[in-house]
């Protein structure tokens, strides 16, 4: 399979991966020659599942070097938070559990306090962390995950900090290893980094360029997750429908998605971020036809009025995206669409604000995630004029909810005596099992005795409709 169009030098090279080999044996012998039992490692990720995605290959280095895995922080040889930029909240959520760890490293000087991920890709924040900071150890971004038996033998030789947040267009490092968090759902990064700049959005800034990974070695991963007994598999990028632009080898998204469907197995595929501009008739129809491919569509509109839309930089326009919701519906009656939706961009009007009601009236989501505007440093939102406040905001905050939660709670009425497979997928409570629809609805129904039903497929009645989720009864 071709790659012509997508430079060769950001697939990370068999050289580097096994001279990162070498320094995983390294570390691993500092770490046999100061410890007597395996020492532990603490890591947390925060934000999407793509950052969740990079954990669980984080967690498989970190275990090749030796470490061994704990989730009480005060038990850890290594702390190790991979961050998230997305919005004002979660950084300022990170500057707080940095801080609080301060006392641990007081205690245990061998204590390494190591941070990650997409906030440490901005430079402000790497200063900030040398300058505020200064018994954190490590500081790394997101295009060197692979190298992390080299810092952290660098680290753990010369006693000193490292930071290494170099700023390029990304890269691709096949074939790390992973501990993954579980076996019954898996992530599947397909695509990494975002060409499309959104006026308000940090990713492409601390992600890089839209880079996709050969098909070939995608199709290999999805074979591996089915081989170990996955159930439920994700598809990962931030635009997965801008895979495939940047190769040259005539498999564009849709088509890499009938190609896992076509794979062996008991299994359903989902797929997430899509973005509205690369949504294509050609894609829905492959959904429709797909039987493994999960009828759940989550496709994020962010405004329902054009000028907004247009200062966003979003690429189309409110009959555009409503055209796509209207033909996926007609390809898929049952179709479940969710979004994502920001409230009070810079400039929103009310007026303007009450399109995007209409919007999310007309197309009826089964679910929304809703935000008010998180200005982010370095956006070319982070300039524009702002007059509303955030208590004004709020309110519309509140009138969009209430809307939402109305139609979620009319159509999770409508799923009441419908029965649906659903994939077990553990405890809710006590007693209590859990999975989803194909449409993403959460379903609760009591376990019996006898059935091992965790990571199987069963049919499951609704018998009592809530708004956000569905209680029920095993209808076999």
């Amino acid at each position: 399979m071709g790659i012509d169009k997508q430079s060769k030098s950001c697939f990370v090279s068999q050289e580097e991966l096994l001279k990162q080999k070498e320094y995983a044996a390294l570390a691993g012998s500092v770490l046999s020659s100061r410890f007597t039992d395996k020492p532990l490692a603490f890591v947390h990720t925060y934000g999407c599942q793509g950052n969740v995605s990079d954990g669980e290959r984080i967690k498989g280095i970190l275990e090749t070097i030796g470490y061994g895995f704990t989730d009480n922080v005060e038990d850890a040889d290594l702390i190790l938070y991979n961050t998230c930029a997305i919005r004002e909240h979660a950084e300022d959520r990170i500057y707080g559990n940095v801080g609080a760890i301060k006392k641990l490293k007081k205690s245990n000087p061998n204590l390494i306090i190591a941070l990650c991920g997409c906030m440490m890709q901005q430079q402000r924040v790497a200063e900030k962390i040398r300058k505020s900071y200064p018994f954190v150890n490590l500081v790394f971004g997101t295009h060197v995950i692979h190298r992390i038996p080299e810092l952290l033998y660098k680290v753990l030789s010369t006693g000193k900090r490292v930071f290494e947040c170099e700023d390029c267009d990304g890269v691709i490092a096949e074939n790390l290893p992973i501990r993954r968090d579980g076996n019954i759902k898996g992530w599947l990064p397909i695509m990494y980094g975002c060409n499309n700049f959104c006026s308000y959005c940090i990713v492409p800034y601390v992600r890089g360029r839209e880079r996709s990974r050969r098909p070939e070695d995608v199709i290999n991963e999805a074979k591996e997750l089915i081989a170990m007994g996955c159930k439920d598999i994700t598809l990962l990028g931030q635009n997965v429908n801008s895979y495939g632009k940047n190769l040259d080898c005539g498999i564009n998204f849709a088509k890499l998605l009938e190609q896992i469907n076509d794979i062996e197995g008991d299994f359903i595929i989902r797929f997430m971020t899509s973005h509205p501009k690369d949504c294509t008739k050609e894609l829905l129809d492959t959904m429709a036809r797909c039987k493994k491919v999960a009828k759940h569509l989550h496709l994020p509109f962010q405004s329902g009025n054009n000028r907004v839309l247009k200062e966003m930089n979003r690429g189309y326009t409110r009959e555009q995206y409503l055209e796509l919701a209207r033909y996926a519906r007609q390809v898929m009656p049952d179709l479940s669409m969710t979004s994502d939706v920001i409230v009070g961009f810079p400039g929103e009007t009310y007026d303007e604000f009450k399109d995007t009601l209409s919007l999310i009236d007309e197309v009826k989501f089964t679910s929304l995630y809703t935000f008010i505007f998180s200005s982010r440093p370095g956006t070319k939102a982070a300039s524009m004029p702002d007059p509303v406040s955030r208590d004004e905001k709020g309110v519309w905050f509140k009138e969009l909810t209430d809307l939402q939660e109305k139609i979620a709670g009319e159509r999770t009425a409508r799923m009441k005596g419908e029965i649906f497979e659903v994939l077990c997928e553990g405890y809710a409570k006590e007693g209590i099992l859990n999975g989803r629809t194909q449409g993403n609805v959460m379903i609760e129904f009591p376990d019996v005795e006898g059935k091992e039903l965790i990571g199987r497929f069963c049919k499951v009645k609704v018998t009592e409709p809530l708004t956000w989720i569905v209680r029920g009864e095993l209808a076999e």
